[in-house]
């Protein structure tokens, strides 16, 4: 099956995993890219959920990057935000709020 990967957008319609992607260098953003092929391919071998419906996709590269998103239904992928392995309880923190917001105002 393939999935079809989104960004989650807030109400201004700003995109916080876009906004994280931005600020990496090429090679990270690669990395991250890749990731979500994977994830695009039904590939979720380095997936955790981390509660409320969130999920943290790792990547072994730099400081141990994380991709935060949310699955609506079986085959999308709402992209909540991204972070490193330091910052990831405040990420996390960050992803449940942008996925609370995102089924609110998909009703």
């Amino acid at each position: 099956m393939t999935i079809t990967v989104r960004e989650y957008l807030d109400a201004q319609g700003e995109s916080p995993f876009a906004h994280w992607l931005d600020g990496l260098d090429s090679i990270a953003a690669a990395k991250v890219a890749t990731a979500l092929y994977r994830l695009e391919q039904d590939n979720f071998s380095r997936v955790e959920g981390v509660g409320g419906g969130v999920y943290e996709g790792k990547i072994n590269f730099g400081p141990g990057y994380r991709v935060y998103f949310g699955k609506d239904g079986e085959a999308l992928i709402i992209l909540l935000g991204g972070g490193s392995k330091k910052r990831q309880h405040a990420d996390i923190s960050v992803a449940l709020s942008c996925w609370q917001d995102y089924k609110r105002r998909k009703r």
